[in-house]
């Protein structure tokens, strides 16, 4: 067998999401080790030369810059991983674009939709390789769920609906910038629409098609926070709840809702998908799982079945281990990367590419009209995210 290629990675941001990342660069191969393609942790970028130092001698990275524009230049870097706050994602996704390099982005997007646009035309111009960390797809639980649908065993979809819940902002002496930029509508865009929505929505198109429209509600509690860079107590103006229902193309009906302020829920994702034939329903807080009920099935017979997905014939399991022990969420990491690795082999592309994730920002932005002029907006899709 041929000695597999190299890709070398150049990370920008060593926050949260840039451990998840690197964690799914080191682990991929050791499971995945028939993938023509391995990552390399070539280089990694933070404006802190010590805080960038330490990450890269904890993780394994070759080398550190604490210039992005640097690190996009060097010769020895084919793909550009973004893990930095919202703000900073059109900007170096065009200058990554422009330089030639394959991009791997966080969620969401962007900001706005003129630059979830804008770095959508770029990659299309300059024809590199993208992708968005919507990681929940990559569980095998979720996948498995695409599956069911895809074969039709729903029949008719009815209904969508999803939530994300957490209660980490109830705090009026949280600040909000800084390391706080979750809470700076300058720095993140929107508040949990963009940041928790942004995975409800993503999922949902790619398993239930395109939203035709929607009708928001948004709310800020706590109205002014004080701002870490200058001290002052500033204005707040992101969403810290939604709701919205919408129409779907399929003619279904979706119903989501996003909170930091549910008190008790730290990270609550569920969806549940009513069709003509079968339901089925999935809980972040126990991701192996997926429910399933069956009205075909005979009446006295009838129930919500759970089904462990840990079986060697489920998406992803057979790399890893025998039945009956689960996985967790730092594994969708690196299914996405395998699948990354795995499309350069193919030629084809990684879902959910920039354009696919494009689509998410226009429900997104959609949403956000919607509530602030209390009326119904058109999301301006029409096909299905792949």
């Amino acid at each position: 067998m041929n000695a597999s290629k190299e890709l070398r990675i150049g990370l920008i941001g060593t926050g949260f999401m840039g451990r998840t990342h690197s964690n799914g660069y080191k682990r991929v191969g050791d499971f995945f080790p028939k993938l023509a393609y391995r990552p390399v942790l070539q280089a990694v970028c933070s404006r802190n030369l010590e805080k960038v130092t330490d990450f890269a001698q904890q993780w394994g990275y070759a080398s550190v810059e604490t210039d992005w524009q640097a690190l996009i230049a060097r010769d020895d870097i084919d793909a550009i991983d973004i893990c930095t706050p919202n703000e900073w994602h059109a900007e170096i996704a065009l200058a990554a674009a422009a330089a030639g390099k394959m991009i791997l982005c966080e969620k969401p997007l962007a900001r706005t939709l003129s630059e979830a646009e804008a770095m959508v035309a770029a990659v299309e111009k300059a024809g590199v390789r993208n992708t968005v960390w919507y990681n929940y797809r990559r569980l095998p639980a979720v996948t498995l769920a695409k599956q069911i649908i895809d074969s039709g065993q729903l029949g008719r979809i009815f209904h969508y609906r999803a939530n994300f819940l957490q209660d980490w902002t109830i705090n009026a002496n949280l600040s909000q910038g800084g390391g706080n930029w979750r809470m700076d509508v300058a720095s993140a865009g929107s508040g949990v629409t963009g940041d928790l929505l942004a995975h409800c929505i993503d999922t949902a198109l790619w398993l239930n098609g395109s939203i035709r429209d929607v009708s928001a509600v948004t709310e800020t509690f706590i109205k002014e926070r004080v701002h870490e860079q200058t001290g002052e107590l500033t204005a707040v103006g992101i969403d810290d709840a939604c709701l919205f229902h919408c129409h779907f193309e399929n003619g279904s009906l979706g119903l989501f809702e996003s909170t930091r302020y549910a008190r008790g829920h730290k990270a609550l994702y569920t969806f549940e998908i009513n069709g003509e034939h079968a339901s089925i329903r999935w809980d972040l807080h126990d991701l192996n799982r997926l429910e399933y009920f069956d009205h075909r099935d005979a009446s006295a017979l009838r129930g919500w079945r759970s089904i462990h997905v840990t079986d060697g014939e489920h998406p992803y399991l057979s790399q890893w281990w025998v039945p009956g022990l689960g996985l967790g969420y730092e594994h969708s990491f690196v299914h996405q990367v395998a699948d990354f690795l795995k499309s350069l082999e193919t030629d084809e592309p990684c879902h959910p590419t920039f354009l696919d994730a494009l689509q998410t920002q226009r429900v997104c932005q959609a949403v956000l009209d919607s509530a602030a002029t209390r009326s119904w907006q058109n999301t301006g899709i029409h096909e299905a995210v792949q």
